[in-house]
């Protein structure tokens, strides 16, 4: 029966997914801790029956959360490199622009998120090394495309990534020469134009 005027509808039926986005924004808010099922219930409009329908316990939630995040991540490295045209060189300083513009806040409190949680859970420290794994392999091999012995290569890559991620838990404020910073760094980690 329709709800009459004033009245809320009832969701609609939840996914899989929706629990997991759910789940993904309360790690981006506070960590794993803050991932209950009650509490995301509550957050979601629905009784804690539809997780049980998705999920056997909160442990289920978390192991598909980490995957998700997991395939997330690979696809993105592989689509963020496709996406960006012309030589080695130019798709890494494609890469190294799209993080340090800072475009997603979510998408990096999520991933600070499942780092912090790595270093306490094996389920979350296998998810970031296989997502690591995948971001140095790709990266590795453009600097490998540019010429860079494979051991070169590889280190190449980790700096890379070290910077991006390290850069972005440093608190600095805006430079006045935002752009000739980033050209330099493009230099120091990639080499010249």
């Amino acid at each position: 029966m329709p709800a009459s005027a004033g009245e809320p509808a009832a969701p609609a039926r939840l996914s899989r997914e929706h629990w997991v986005e759910a789940a993904l924004s309360a790690l981006a808010a506070g960590g794993p801790e803050t991932i209950r099922v009650e509490t995301l219930a509550k957050a979601l409009g629905v009784t804690k029956g539809s997780f049980y329908w998705h999920f056997r316990d909160r442990d289920a939630l978390l192991a598909a959360l980490l995957e998700v995040w997991r395939d997330r991540r690979s696809a993105a490295i592989r689509a963020q490199i496709e996406a960006a045209s012309g030589p080695p060189a130019a798709r890494l300083r494609h890469l190294l622009d799209l993080y340090l513009d800072r475009a997603n806040p979510r998408g990096m409190a999520i991933e600070l998120a499942v780092r912090d949680w790595a270093r306490r859970d094996p389920g979350a420290a296998a998810a970031v090394a296989a997502v690591d794994a995948e971001r140095l392999r790709a990266v590795g091999g453009l600097f490998e495309a540019m010429g860079c012995p494979p051991a070169e290569a590889e280190a190449r890559a980790l700096a890379f990534y070290a910077f991006i991620f390290g850069q972005s838990l440093v608190l600095q404020e805006p430079s006045a020469d935002a752009p000739g910073r980033r050209a330099l760094l493009a230099r120091l980690l990639i080499g010249p134009p």
